[in-house]
């Protein structure tokens, strides 16, 4: 048992940069706001995106390659094309993500309601320990930050189903309105995660493989990320269950500011467990998702140093810090004049996602099942008429959005 959970990692780490605002924030707000009608698209997008994320891993473990080198032989069109997409989204989602760990932060430990301040603490707290420990802390500290989100979200739901009197109806809803639509594009976009966290994957798999000084074996890389994958999915589940139980059809509403959200959020928990719960339900809200803020905060300097040395043939040691100081700092420009609404800072964050993931999809599959990959660790016929169906799922629905406006 030991040896298997030390065996575990980078899916682990999926599951930490998952389990952040598309749980604590849009699987909530989906339970408040529709009860258990949205739970359909919850797991057909599970279903429809699980190909193309454990594509990550796969490749990493077959070649010893990361999915931007891949990128790039499929044509260096094909890695600028990444390199600006996630230039323009890095600074929004990692903006997302640090004002709702700011929000917690605001509540749990006071000291000031300044989210913009609260976010600039989070992020040289989070940059240190990127600087101390790097891989090797992300890798440690994520399996017991999952452990104790987990535990107490079960509990959390278990106390909430037992002593609710209410009557629920399970009927699906399809969301019409540009209102409702424009929540499911959101939800889905961030549900279980962005597709581009595929790349994170690849990168975090190969890492693994320069600190363990062995090789991960592709059926040991996708089991790792199976157990990530099944916990975000379990634990998305519970966040609408919560949702729906407590604040669905009870005439209170999410607030954007994030403050107030937090505490919403975490009274989500404490009506069911009790006041006495409050601490510890915070604190494990909490570092959820600061662990959402700092797995993001390494990932996308990673992705963008990665880039760049496969774009301008240049290796430079200090390339990580330079991202990863760009990245905070453009992430504190946002949060200190675009702060009026929170709410409308994820909800962009989740469809810029969203309307990127087909990109992603049709990339993944391409290089998973071409020369690139060794013919063995191929997926099967199976997986790829899911792949398939998944990419037409993505673009119909990426559609539809479009159309809706």
């Amino acid at each position: 048992m030991k040896k298997t959970f030390s065996s575990l990692g980078p899916g682990l780490l999926f599951a930490g940069a998952a389990i952040g605002v598309s749980h604590l924030v849009q699987s909530t707000r989906a339970g408040a706001e529709f009860g258990f009608g949205l739970l359909w698209a919850l797991v057909l997008v599970h279903i429809f995106k699980y190909p193309f994320f454990q594509y990550g891993p796969r490749y990493a473990a077959a070649t010893g390659e990361t999915l931007l080198d891949g990128y790039r032989k499929l044509g260096k069109g094909v890695l600028i094309s990444y390199y600006i997409l996630n230039f323009a989204t890095m600074f929004t989602i990692q903006a997302a993500v640090t004002i709702v760990t700011a929000g917690l932060a605001s509540h749990l430990f006071g000291f000031t309601n300044d989210l913009v301040q609260w976010s600039a603490i989070i992020t040289c707290i989070s940059f240190s320990i990127l600087l101390i420990g790097r891989y090797k802390v992300l890798d440690n500290l994520m399996k017991y930050i999952i452990v104790i989100l987990t535990i107490s979200t079960l509990i959390a739901v278990t106390v909430a189903i037992f002593s609710t009197d209410k009557g629920f109806s399970f009927t699906q809803i399809i969301p019409s309105g540009t209102a409702q639509i424009t929540f499911l594009i959101a939800f889905l976009g961030w549900m279980p995660a962005p597709l581009d966290i595929s790349i994170w994957h690849s990168l975090w798999s190969v890492e693994k493989d320069k600190t363990t000084y062995q090789k991960i074996k592709p059926k040991q890389a996708i089991f790792d990320f199976n157990v990530g994958y099944i916990g975000t999915l379990s634990l998305g589940i519970c966040f609408v269950i919560l949702g729906a139980m407590v604040m669905y059809k009870s005439g209170q509403t999410f607030s954007s500011k994030g403050t107030v959200f937090a505490s919403q959020l975490i009274n989500l928990y404490t009506k069911n467990l009790g006041d006495y719960a409050h601490i510890f339900i915070g604190v494990a809200a909490f570092t959820t998702m600061f662990s959402t803020t700092l797995t993001t905060l390494d990932a996308s300097p990673r992705a963008m140093t990665k880039a760049s040395s496969l774009l301008f043939k240049k290796k430079n040691k200090l390339s990580y810090w330079f991202w990863m100081l760009i990245l905070a700092l453009g992430t504190y420009i946002i949060l200190r004049f675009f702060l009026a609404d929170m709410g409308f800072l994820i909800k962009i964050a989740t469809v810029l996602s969203f309307l990127t993931a087909p990109f992603y999809a049709i990339l993944n599959y391409i290089l998973i099942t071409g020369k690139h990959t060794p013919e063995k660790y191929r997926p099967s016929k199976e997986l790829k008429i899911l792949s398939i169906t998944g990419i037409v799922f993505l673009i119909v629905f990426s559609i539809w959005f479009l159309l809706s406006f």
